[in-house]
């Protein structure tokens, strides 16, 4: 199991424990600059709690410069990456398939790493099985997963605009905004990076809390000591994926 502790793979974990038996199932989280060190503790910590052998991989999409330069299917070099990684594992421990927490609603939605996955035989149970992001929420808090209602958290590289170049110290400056961020109660956030710029993007009903008085007033300062000469408020709200926004068709790379 390609494991994230997001609200999709740990619902496949759970699935997949409770069917094949925990002695057929390995939780494999990639590790790199890529992954925020919070969401890495709790994958550790929700694959004891499922009772998942947990086992930490290494990646090395840093070495790849097709995937530093930051083009707008980035997310194809990164998987790519992966599963390589995961081939191999599978290979040495004499398992049999690679599965993600792919559902029904990424199908719709700009994917790079859907082709990555395909090309290495990746098996999707959630969309296989036709469930939607919904029907995973649902079905993981009838089971007791305390991801059920966990806000998504794309890699930290997806906050940087395309084209700007991927480097482990932006990422570190993106994680530690939207830690503050959720210290200061926006549990769902993103910290959008433009170069010198810092995009934030919050729930609409927190726009106004955030962008008034003493509030903004911390978060102007706090991100100035990050390195940000500017700091924003987006109007539209948080959005899943707005970085993709900018992508046309005729702009999407294509991998032959």
């Amino acid at each position: 199991m390609a494991f994230s502790a997001g609200v999709d793979s740990t619902l496949v974990l759970k699935v997949a424990i409770d069917t094949l038996g925990a002695g057929n199932v390995v939780a494999v989280t990639g590790r790199s600059d890529s992954l925020a060190r919070g969401e890495f503790e709790q994958a550790r910590e929700l694959a004891a709690r499922i009772g998942a052998e947990h086992v930490v991989l290494d990646t090395d999409e840093f070495e790849n410069p097709s995937y530093l330069s930051n083009p707008t299917n980035r997310c194809y070099f990164c998987k790519t990456t992966l599963y390589q990684h995961l081939r191999r594992f599978i290979a040495e421990r004499g398992l049999c398939a690679i599965v993600n927490g792919i559902n029904v609603d990424d199908l719709s939605d700009y994917r790079p790493g859907i082709q990555a996955a395909d090309e290495h035989g990746v098996r999707r149970p959630a969309a296989e099985a036709g469930l939607t992001k919904d029907d995973i929420r649902q079905l993981s808090k009838r089971l007791g997963l305390p991801t059920f209602d966990k806000p998504a958290s794309p890699c930290l590289s997806s906050r940087v605009q395309y084209g700007e170049a991927i480097t482990p110290e932006k990422l570190r400056r993106i994680e530690a905004g939207e830690a503050f961020l959720r210290e200061l109660g926006i549990r769902e956030c993103r910290v959008r990076h433009h170069d010198n710029v810092a995009r934030i993007e919050v729930p609409p009903e927190c726009i106004r809390v955030v962008a008034e008085g003493d509030m903004a007033a911390r978060i102007d300062a706090h991100f100035r000591t990050l390195g940000y000469a500017y700091v924003t408020l987006d109007l539209r709200g948080f959005r899943s994926g707005s970085m993709n926004e900018v992508i046309t068709l005729n702009t999407v790379p294509r991998i032959m």
